[in-house]
């Protein structure tokens, strides 16, 4: 049986990250815009609205019981969490966490901001005009997506490779860090296909490499530091694009 601290782990998680979910509603994707307009006689835009949020919403829900199965099964720690929903309260290092995490977004922001850069030629300016507001880049980014791709998609492979291989050694864990941001790299392109027809080769690239890079940062925070420190990276990541224009 899970123990009940978990419950409130899972539903803590699940509420934060619904509340990037529904930032979704704030944002207009090109998208979901071009498949509204094709499906204006059967849905009102309330149902269109309710459509949008399902499968988010079902990705969420499936990756936070992963996680919250497994995560301290192969050694993750969410230390801020587990201190809110744990009855024997311990220590959390809240300077570590912090320190970490601003640090990790600076690298993170500043890296992606000289690779957006170097790819800035090949990026057409339909691509450049999208921009996130920052209830989408701090909760939805920063929150959810940390749950989704490291809570859940990195320990799932991490606890798969466990499992197979009866080890813990930092070759797993790297190799769940690199499947996992390879995939949240992947998962940007149907923005992409929003916006662009027809996208170059170097735009392809430049999308999967940037969020790679990123991803790979987080999954590095998430292993040693926790998931607060990779969620405090993502959003620090995202202020540095505001800074830099990306």
């Amino acid at each position: 049986m899970k123990p009940p601290y978990k419950i409130k782990l899972g539903l803590l998680l699940f509420t934060l990250g619904f509340l990037g979910i529904l930032s979704l509603l704030t944002m207009e994707i090109p998208i979901i815009e071009k498949l509204k307009t094709d499906m204006a006689e059967v849905f009102t835009p309330f149902q269109f609205k309710l459509l949008v949020l399902l499968n988010p919403t079902i990705l969420l829900i499936i990756f936070t019981v992963i996680g919250t199965l497994a995560y301290d099964k192969v050694g993750f720690k969410l230390p801020v969490f587990e201190y809110l929903t744990r009855k024997s309260k311990v220590s959390v290092d809240y300077k570590n966490i912090l320190k970490f995490g601003l640090l990790g977004g600076i690298l993170s922001g500043s890296l992606l901001s000289f690779i957006s850069w170097i790819f800035n030629s090949d990026i057409p300016q339909a691509l450049k005009n999208f921009t996130p507001n920052l209830l989408n880049r701090f909760l939805y980014g920063g929150i959810t997506e940390e749950i989704v791709m490291r809570f859940g998609l990195m320990t799932l492979f991490v606890w798969l490779f466990h499992w197979i291989f009866k080890t813990k050694n930092a070759m797993i864990y790297w190799v769940g860090i690199l499947l996992s941001s390879l995939l949240f790299g992947l998962g940007h392109l149907p923005i992409v296909n929003g916006l662009v027809e027809n996208p170059s080769f170097s735009l392809i690239l430049y999308i999967i490499l940037g969020n790679s890079v990123g991803g790979i940062i987080f999954g590095w925070l998430y292993w040693k530091k926790g998931l607060e420190s990779a969620m405090i990276a993502h959003i620090v990541t995202h202020i540095i694009f505001l800074i830099t224009g990306v």
